[in-house]
């Protein structure tokens, strides 16, 4: 009888510890919310392809310049599949089982590799990072980790006389 009392009360505290945790997501996605907003929508014209498609791990968005504060407002902190293209007009990163994230030409700040993002770390130059400003002005970090990482380099360079990139900080 001792031995189902203690099953039990292991049972209940794991329940509060994962209800505890989802109360702590939520309130972060409260907090986030005024400074996030709405996504930018993707354009019916995107212009000519720079980059082929890249596959590999959403591996989530962050506050800038914090590379572990992810975003807890909508789908934006989960990690999901993904394809990363590059556009004239901008970055299109289709996620499987999540909402398309359009980044605009005019609102990326920086591309670069880094070791780590949003609790995920690599080895070196493991991550490619875009950071970008959303309509609200807060600028934010979306990682990818690449099947090919050999890619990298042709998304740090500079595409457009007038994007800063990873290799003009």
């Amino acid at each position: 009888m001792e031995r189902t009392l203690w099953v039990i009360g292991l049972l209940a505290l794991f329940a509060l510890c994962i209800w505890l945790m989802y109360r702590g997501w939520q309130n972060r996605a409260a907090r986030q919310e005024s400074s996030i907003g709405a996504l930018p929508t993707v354009p019916a014209d995107l212009g000519a392809q720079v980059l082929e498609p890249t596959t590999g791990l959403y591996l989530g968005s962050t506050m800038a310049p914090s590379w572990q504060n992810r975003i807890a407002v909508g789908d934006l902190g989960f990690r999901a599949t993904a394809e990363l293209t590059r556009f004239e007009r901008g970055i299109l990163l289709e996620r499987d089982g999540a909402t398309v994230i359009w980044i605009p030409q005019e609102s990326i700040t920086a591309v670069r590799t880094e070791r780590g993002h949003a609790g995920k770390v690599m080895t070196a130059d493991g991550v490619l990072v875009v950071r970008w400003k959303l309509p609200t002005g807060t600028e934010i970090d979306t990682g990818f980790r690449g099947d090919d990482k050999s890619v990298y380099p042709a998304w740090t360079r500079q595409t457009d006389a007038g994007t800063m990139t990873g290799d003009d900080e």
